[in-house]
């Protein structure tokens, strides 16, 4: 069987994530996909469209803070140590990521 990391580019982090802050991810991602979940029921019992929007901001808020997170901790470690090395190029990683973010 082939996992997401192997089907994608992904690099593996350098630097690991401490597991508090792993944690803290995954404890948000999972409360987003039970917003989800709930979203998707919502849509299924032919819910209120103004409830299942409210729903729908409150989940896409909470993805975006994990975003934001983990966008920031990023800078503070991935990009502070390439920069250290002399590798320069991952300022342009940096924007183009900060871009999809808008």
């Amino acid at each position: 069987m082939v996992s997401n990391a192997d089907r994608c580019d992904c690099k593996q982090k350098q630097t690991p994530r401490s597991k508090e802050f792993q944690e803290d991810l995954i404890k948000r991602l999972n409360r987003a996909i039970g917003q989800l979940n709930g979203i998707k029921n919502m849509i299924e019992d032919n819910r209120y469209c103004g409830d299942v929007l409210t729903q729908l901001a409150a989940a896409e808020s909470a993805i975006r803070r994990t975003s934001e997170m983990l966008l920031e901790n990023h800078l503070q470690t991935c990009v502070i140590e390439e920069i250290r090395k002399g590798n320069d190029e991952v300022v342009d990683e940096v924007m183009t990521l900060m871009r999809r973010f808008r």
